[in-house]
């Protein structure tokens, strides 16, 4: 199973609402070069993003659905790449002091990668979230930051991540 974590020194709100803007996706999930949204409910239970990946001269579209949520601690979605197979992605965010501790697990669900999980396939899974934590953490800081932020995130914040 590939689960990681991270702390992000600032509240579990601010890491929320990260989470439940759709178009940022794409700013912290490794791979993805855009993201939108499907419907306007996200990130209610079966609504829905759209991502894309450019490899190259390559673009492939997908989609991701939030299969449970409870805000603003758990949000469980699958995503959907197509021939390739889905994944479910467990996000928990847990209140650690006046910060974040954000844990993902994700795993194979369905597919090709659903009959082919294997110890190699956690291991690629491990080194993309060794860095889309520290790009979430990132995420969160600007977003927090910036001018009119409704966060109630606090200025100076920095991030540690490692493997659970």
């Amino acid at each position: 199973m590939a689960i990681r974590h991270q702390v992000i020194e600032r509240p579990p709100d601010a890491v929320w609402a990260v989470l439940e803007d759709p178009e940022l996706y794409a700013d912290w999930v490794v791979g993805t070069s855009a993201s939108w949204p499907l419907d306007s409910r996200w990130p209610q239970v079966d609504a829905s993003l759209a991502y894309r990946v450019d490899l190259g001269p390559w673009t492939f579209e997908g989609r991701t659905i939030v299969r449970r949520v409870e805000s603003p601690r758990w949000l469980e979605l699958e995503a959907d790449s197509g021939r390739l197979g889905t994944a479910r992605i467990a996000i928990e965010v847990r209140p650690w002091g006046g910060h974040a501790l954000v844990l993902v697990d994700e795993h194979p669900l369905r597919g090709p990668g659903g009959a082919l999980h294997a110890p190699p396939l956690d291991l690629l899974i491990q080194l993309r979230h060794r860095s889309m934590l520290p790009r979430l953490a990132r995420t969160v800081e600007r977003v927090a930051a910036a001018p009119g932020s409704t966060s109630r995130a606090t200025a100076g914040g920095r991030a540690r991540s490692g493997r659970v």
